[in-house]
């Protein structure tokens, strides 16, 4: 009995040694990169007027950029925003992500995902190049592109495809862990509009980033908990940035503030990618 339960048990720990290797294996590479150019940046901007409802910034003027990023996640791809259209008056990206893909080895047919963080033109400007994938939006905001009267600022036009039938899209009421292995989360972080979601991504190599959209806009508005008067909830706001500080500190995350210049610097440039 003794040498049987030994057998057994060395049976067992044989297995295990086989059984690892082929889970490190299966553990797919993730890698994040920074497309060069969603939109062409204007001259800096005064801030205090429009993006403090308590006019916290005084004179402040601050440099707004567009990004949007690729990540792959073993064979697959998802896109996070899109940027500004091709026709977007003074702000129109001078190379389309279409073709800054391409210039990674990339087709529009090989995205899986295009997760959008809001339904706003800068960010939702080219998403109708990649009628293949699966759109992750926001419920709410999905909610307002889908309306019969659809409000100010909601760029629904560049939806026809997915609010027609014609794409499959997953309208997120929370969190969504897109490759189910929680190396790439988008996080429910309303307030910005109903829907508005962040990005979460790990990496092997440089660790974890954690992507704003536009739950603040610049650093100051980040360091201050400022909120922006055009913002559909000031509560909701304030509850989504401390959650995302405290997912930052849980994670030892690095923060990129989508639009703030000085966050550019955080990935490789473009074509390269952090892993």
């Amino acid at each position: 009995m003794h040498r049987t339960l030994k057998l057994l048990a060395l049976g067992i720990c044989a297995n295990a040694l086989v059984a690892a290797p082929v889970s490190a294996q299966v553990a797919p590479d993730v890698t994040l990169t920074r497309l060069a150019d969603c939109g062409t940046p204007q001259a800096p901007t005064e801030v205090n007027l429009r993006f403090s409802d308590t006019y916290a910034f005084d004179d402040l003027k601050v440099q707004f950029v567009f990004s949007c990023y690729l990540i792959k996640h073993g064979n697959n791809y998802m896109l996070w925003d899109t940027g500004h259209s091709m026709t977007a008056p003074n702000v129109a990206p001078k190379i389309s992500v279409v073709d800054q893909l391409a210039k990674l080895g990339v087709k529009p047919e090989q995205i899986q995902y295009v997760g959008i963080s809001h339904y706003h033109g800068d960010h939702t400007g080219q998403v109708a190049s990649f009628p293949q994938a699966t759109l992750l939006i926001g419920q709410g905001d999905w909610n307002a592109i889908t309306a019969p009267k659809p409000a100010a600022g909601v760029n629904a036009p560049p939806f026809a495809h997915w609010i027609s039938g014609g794409g499959k899209v997953e309208p997120l009421p929370a969190d969504k862990d897109v490759f189910g292995d929680g190396s790439v989360i988008i996080l429910n972080t309303p307030g910005h509009t109903p829907g508005h979601h962040s990005l979460l991504v790990k990496l092997r190599e440089k660790g974890n980033f954690l992507i704003t959209g536009d739950l603040v806009h610049f650093h100051e508005n980040y360091n201050s908990n400022g909120v922006p008067w055009f913002n559909v909830s000031r509560a909701d706001t304030l509850a989504s940035i401390d959650r995302f500080k405290k997912l930052a500190q849980t994670f030892r995350a690095t923060v990129i503030i989508q639009h703030d210049a000085r966050d550019i610097g955080k990935l490789p440039a473009f074509p390269n990618g952090a892993k």
